[in-house]
């Protein structure tokens, strides 16, 4: 059975970091190309990392260039999402997505499995 699990969210001031973090079982980490993507309320869902597993290429959203950094824990079957200089707008449910054949930052970009996402709340 697969399971995402999303960790690492919470309260934190502007200007301040939290790691995320997306422990996967049940499929083959290596051969799947891991995303984060961010939700905020009233606001469709939109992507924020990629990490390919073709390479190890990253790709982030423009709001967060710079920002945020992602990396795997292939010992864990683990993907990090970094992110510093936070900023009020932020805040949102953050959720990790798996996909054999992942190609963007879009949700519906080749995702087939999704975590139930982690609260990140930046207050001003």
């Amino acid at each position: 059975e697969v399971h995402l699990v999303e960790s690492g969210g919470g309260l934190v001031q502007a200007g301040g970091s939290l790691r995320l973090s997306c422990a996967t079982s049940g499929f083959p980490f290596v051969s799947y190309t891991i995303g984060w993507f961010r939700q905020a309320p009233g606001k469709e869902r939109e992507g924020v990392s990629r990490l390919s597993k073709v390479d190890g290429s990253t790709y982030y959203a423009d709001s967060v260039k710079g920002r945020f950094t992602a990396s795997n824990d292939y010992a864990n079957n683990t993907q990090y999402l970094q992110m510093d200089s936070l900023k009020p707008e932020d805040t949102a449910v953050y959720y990790c997505a798996a996909g054999r054949f992942a190609y963007g930052l879009g949700p519906e970009e080749g995702y087939d499995y999704w975590g139930q996402g982690t609260q990140v709340t930046v207050s001003s």
